[in-house]
């Protein structure tokens, strides 16, 4: 299992990419793994605000639909276009191109709630 050790990884399975106050989400290896082969992506759109741990966005596979959870506050600053025009980059490249959102973070201290790539990896049984 692919985990960069550089992001901080949701038990919801989304993956978290900091600089600074802004944030890039995307869901992680593991995720798109057990959701096969993504046909659809729906991200949040930009000026939305999310909540922690609420729903901001979905993907469908040719296997299951799963809601995307915010990993953190604030306010989507910018969507991928990309995924929604070819969802396999969510299989392809969950860390690159397969990335969903970007957000300014409102309350950083939510960050002390997400894992490192080494307690995802225990939380997942990898």
């Amino acid at each position: 299992m692919n985990l960069p050790q550089e992001l901080k990884y949701a038990t919801s399975h989304e993956w978290v990419r900091l600089d600074g106050d802004i944030a890039t989400v995307g869901i992680t290896d593991h995720a798109q793994k057990e959701l096969t082969d993504v046909v659809f992506v729906e991200v949040p759109k930009k000026g939305q605000k999310v909540s922690a741990g609420k729903e901001c966005a979905v993907v469908e596979s040719v296997k299951a639909a799963s809601d995307i959870y915010a990993p953190v506050s604030g306010e989507v600053i910018d969507a991928n276009p990309k995924v929604g025009a070819q969802p396999s980059l969510v299989n392809t490249d969950p860390y690159g191109e397969g990335w969903f959102f970007k957000m300014r973070i409102s309350d950083p201290a939510e960050l002390a709630q997400l894992l490192s790539a080494e307690a995802y990896r225990g939380a997942v049984g990898q």
